[in-house]
């Protein structure tokens, strides 16, 4: 069983377009991520490459087409904040 740091609303994590990954601030200075394809495909754990931190990911699947569509169209970058 895992033991989670936290858990987040992928609304709150951050969106790069160019490497369809969602990120999120880490404790340790670096960031936690996750693929889009592992979203789809039902993993919701996002882990720090530098530490053990690891955190749940709260989501619909229905969000995910939604979130990454709006982030889209915003076209701010490759980075945008997945707030919807």
């Amino acid at each position: 069983m895992s033991v989670y740091h936290d858990e987040i609303e992928i609304e709150d994590m951050e969106w790069c377009q160019d490497e369809a990954k969602f990120y999120y601030p880490c404790p340790c200075g670096d960031q936690f991520e996750i693929s889009l394809e592992e979203l789809e495909g039902g993993e919701d754990v996002a882990k720090c490459p530098s530490c053990s931190l690891i955190i749940r990911v709260i989501f619909e699947e229905a969000d995910l087409n939604r979130l990454v569509v709006g982030a889209a169209q915003l076209g701010i970058g490759s980075a945008v904040t997945a707030s919807a």
